[in-house]
């Protein structure tokens, strides 16, 4: 009895032994099979970062900062392996600080919005040359190799939005409010000027420089102002301070025209027509390019022929003999027949400071 037992034991160890083994190696097999399944998950995740400094307009100036901003949330929304952000500059002295955050949290693409912050994305861009900038409305950093200039043909969609202005004008006085005095900005004042005085030759453009682009209540000012002088219709090129001229032109039951995007919603009755820029488009194809490995630095222009500009999809108070003048100088400037002054000694009338 005691070998039969003694058997029994040894017999019972052996199959222990062998049930143990197989645990083990079916324990390391599964987990050799999860390693490859992480690696792709970390793969998916992987995010370009994109981030965008507003200049003092704010990011909801109802212009070109909060349509670039626009731009970028609808990018990430389509396609979300992209990660968007802004910061917003409150004064001139945040536009460094903003810019040196994003290169801090390494950020793949930092976008400035306006000429204005030319200098201090010169500054970074010298100093990071592995960061990669997009700078709207300036081409003086077109010559660094980490910098791509959007610009855009603005003279052409005020030019069309002038034709506009001089046809439908009953006093021959219209109005024009500028932002800020540079070489980019007066684009805006030429193209709008020779668009009125093509349809209606005298004219009297009534201009004004608000040194400013976050003013509501200097551009309310300087609208009545023109308004007391006879304008019935006025243009902005003002960001957050045209706001206050669309403002007080509903107020005053006159036609206001917008800039950078449809403004029509902020007044329906009054706003006869807005001329666009799509710097949400050109914040898009730029993000697009850094993910594709496809940047490229330098000037890149959007204009009427590639879609870049044009007079905004909200029409409905424009004359149809108007849209027709207006349609048909869009094709002569696209097909060439039509060039539209770019230089303030092509523009008599022009007298901003």
């Amino acid at each position: 009895m005691k070998k039969i037992l003694a058997m029994l034991l040894v017999l019972c160890m052996v199959l222990s032994l062998a049930a143990c083994g197989e645990n083990g190696e079916t324990t390391k097999a599964a987990d050799n099979s999860t390693k490859p399944a992480d690696t792709t998950a970390a793969a998916v995740t992987e995010k370009i970062k994109v981030g965008m400094v507003t200049d003092v307009g704010g990011v909801n100036d109802k212009s070109f900062n909060q349509t670039s901003w626009e731009g970028l949330q609808a990018l990430a929304q389509e396609d979300p392996s992209f990660e968007v952000k802004y910061l917003e500059s409150k004064t001139d002295a945040d536009y460094q600080t903003n810019i040196n955050t994003f290169i801090d949290e390494k950020y793949d693409l930092i976008i400035c919005v306006g000429y204005m912050l030319a200098s201090a994305t010169r500054e970074a861009a010298q100093a990071n040359p592995n960061q990669k900038f997009a700078i709207i409305d300036d081409s003086t950093n077109a010559d660094l190799p980490n910098v791509a200039c959007l610009m855009f043909a603005q003279e052409q969609a005020s030019y069309l939005v002038g034709l506009v202005a001089g046809s439908v004008t009953k006093s021959k006085t219209v109005g024009y409010v500028q932002g800020m005095v540079s070489d980019t900005m007066n684009l805006f004042a030429i193209g709008y000027i020779s668009g009125v005085l093509a349809t209606c030759p005298d004219a009297n453009v009534l201009q004004y420089n608000a040194n400013n682009f976050g003013d509501i209540a200097g551009g309310q000012t300087a609208a009545k102002n023109m308004i007391t002088q006879g304008a019935d219709v006025i243009y902005h090129a003002a960001g957050g301070t045209g706001i206050g001229v669309i403002q007080a032109c509903d107020e005053e039951g006159i036609w206001a025209i917008g800039v950078d995007t449809d403004q029509a919603p902020l007044a329906p009755n009054h706003v006869i027509t807005s001329a666009m820029k799509r710097v949400d488009v050109a914040s898009q194809d730029i993000s697009k390019a850094v993910k594709a490995g496809t940047f490229r630095a330098g000037v890149h222009t959007y204009d009427l022929k590639n879609g870049g500009v044009d007079l905004a999809p909200t029409r409905d108070h424009i004359p149809a003999e108007v849209l027709a003048v207006v349609e048909q100088a869009k094709k002569d400037i696209i097909d060439g027949k039509l060039v539209v002054p770019t230089d303030v000694k092509d523009c008599p009338m022009f007298n901003l400071k």
